[in-house]
């Protein structure tokens, strides 16, 4: 008895690695960890995800570049998540460009944006390693008369530029690597041999056939400290041999954050069209989650509400002037059930603080009157980016565009989200932003004395505030007023929901404290420039203010006025009443 049993095991251990061969020979995989995925499922049944694609090739090439399963695997991974967006209308309209004269774009939006999982829609759509029908079949695309037209039926070369061979301590060993994926992809694909000296496109050519080329992330390689301007210039050269007038390039599309001609100075890759956030009005629709599609991802998930998600994430626009929302953030905030701060801490918000911290008061004035909810009038048009080292006002508010940080639409700038301000604030706190941050920093004591009722003591922290000589906070108008009490205040905004001129009863109130924690009285704060602190109170308590905060248990009632006439050392006034 006990050798039948040996007999059955030793059997099913035969039939176990005759189902590993035949994985083998059939799957072609460049990761080896994905392929320990397919043999869990076969040998442990661990899984019960449906595969959605199958493998066309008949034996195993580990490529790199070349019709890898790269784009294939990431896209199904995204259409397994609990949050997507259908955008696949993209490729409808790349389609009609496919191996015509205009079949070069570069698409740059900040990060998050949603480029790199419409790349591996690209890859995965485009390939002819994969029969990737499945993943499409119930997309948008499918119900197209290109559809069946280019799905699986082009060679595809997909680069991610941001990944690095390790070790990488210079361009030379980067652009090595690259080359080399190149080369060795099409040894392996074609048979052919690189000879000493030959340039890559010389390879491509010899192939006699026709590629799509999917490029990710396309400028990651100039935020690295080895880059020096050298190679910067041999970067562009690269490519510019790799494409230019290539008649082997069916298509070419490459993402990143900066856009190319602000790091070309020559016409070395004029051949691409170049949308970004200022200027697309084509593709605008396929990088971040327009009201529509925010508010039908609400219906499947209800929390939070689209009021919510729209407070916090909205902001950004389309050329019409409609809203678009920062996509990832929505996507976690509805995985998470909760809005919070999404943004990274890393990165380029740093270095655009450090920029705003030691550059030109304008732009600092600038944050400030944002962070006050002015918007700031600019024209950007023709400006972006060139470069990490940025020297004028113009220059450091292009690059917060480019990167997501303001949003730009009719010649104006703002702050484009809660999400954003929370990052400004902290900005404006850093020591190294002088005066501003010292009277940040007492905003604490200015809450904790109206609160109190102390007219006096928040009318001395103004002036104290007024006093530092600050250039832009020196009063000339309303608004430069108004800069001064928003940073008097910011520490409210732990705890209240701050708004300015707030459309409430018979008129418009300057300022507008809703409690976000129990125990905190509403406010309703008037400014006057020139006239009294009691005609404030009394245009409150007419103009029936007090609509928006009626339901609080205690209301204040906060009017402050500034006085050019005034004795030198007190140009500040303030009341404050309880509402009865």
């Amino acid at each position: 008895m006990r050798y039948c049993w040996l007999v059955l095991i030793i059997l099913q251990m035969q039939m176990s690695i005759s189902i590993m061969i035949a994985l083998l020979k059939n799957i072609n995989r460049n990761d080896k960890h994905c392929l320990m995925n397919y043999i869990d499922s076969a040998f442990f049944i661990v899984k019960e995800e449906k595969i959605v694609y199958n493998i066309k090739r008949d034996e195993v090439m580990d490529m790199c570049y070349l019709d890898t399963d790269i784009p294939v695997e990431l896209f199904q991974r995204v259409l397994k998540k609990k949050i997507y967006v259908d955008k696949s209308m993209l490729i409808d309209k790349f389609n009609d460009f496919i191996g015509s004269e205009d079949c070069y774009f570069c698409i740059t939006r900040p990060r998050r944006f949603g480029k790199t999982i419409n790349a591996n829609m690209l890859g995965a759509y485009y390939t002819q390693g994969y029969d990737t029908r499945e993943l499409f079949k119930d997309l948008r695309i499918a119900q197209t008369v290109s559809y069946e037209e280019h799905i699986n039926k082009h060679h595809v070369i997909y680069i991610d530029f941001s990944r690095l061979p390790d070790p990488c301590n210079s361009y030379e060993e980067y652009i090595s690597w690259i080359k080399y994926c190149l080369q060795d992809d099409l040894k392996k694909g074609y048979g052919i041999e690189k000879v000493p000296g030959e340039p890559i496109q010389n390879l491509f050519e010899k192939t006699n056939e026709k590629f799509i080329f999917i490029m990710d992330e396309w400028d990651s390689i100039f935020y690295k400290d080895f880059m020096q301007e050298k190679d910067k210039k041999a970067y562009l050269e690269f490519l510019k041999g790799l494409f230019k007038t290539q008649p082997y390039v069916e298509l070419a599309y490459m993402t990143g954050v900066l856009p190319i001609a602000k790091y070309s100075t020559g016409s070395e890759l004029n051949m691409f069209r170049e949308y970004n956030f200022m200027n697309d009005t084509i593709y605008e629709d396929y990088f971040g989650f327009d009201e529509k599609e925010v508010k039908e991802l609400t219906q499947q998930y209800p929390k939070p509400s689209f009021e919510v998600l729209k407070k916090w994430y909205d902001g950004y626009y389309k050329s019409d002037g409609t809203s678009l929302f920062n996509p990832r953030s929505v996507s976690l905030a509805l995985q998470k059930g909760k809005c919070k701060n999404y943004w990274t801490e890393t990165g380029p918000m740093n270095e655009i603080a450090e920029y705003i911290e030691h550059n030109v008061d304008e732009v600092r004035e600038d944050i400030v009157k944002m962070v006050a909810g002015i918007p700031v009038e600019v024209e950007l048009e023709g400006y972006a980016a060139s470069q990490l080292q940025l020297d004028s006002r113009d220059e450091i508010l292009s690059a917060m565009v480019v990167f997501g940080f303001l949003s730009y639409h009719d010649g104006l700038l703002r702050i484009p989200n809660h999400e954003l301000m929370e990052k400004f604030q902290r900005v404006l706190k850093r020591k190294s932003m002088g005066g501003v941050a010292d009277i940040v920093n007492n905003s604490k004591n200015v809450l904790d004395a109206t609160i109190a009722l102390d007219g006096q003591k928040v009318a001395q922290y103004i002036e104290e505030a007024h006093d530092r000589e600050i250039p832009f906070l020196q009063y000339n108008n309303e608004n430069s007023l108004s800069c001064v009490i928003t940073l008097c205040y910011l520490y409210a905004r732990n705890s209240y929901e701050v708004t300015r001129e707030d459309k409430s009863g018979k008129g418009f109130v300057d300022y507008l404290f809703t409690p976000k924690k129990k125990g905190y009285p509403a406010i309703i704060l008037e400014l006057k420039y020139n006239k009294s602190v009691e005609e404030a109170i009394d245009q409150i308590k007419k103009k029936n203010y007090v609509e928006r905060v009626k339901d609080f248990d205690e209301i204040l009632l906060v009017g402050i006025n500034y006085s050019t006439d005034a004795d030198e050392h007190k140009h500040h006034d303030c009341i404050i009443e309880k509402y009865k």
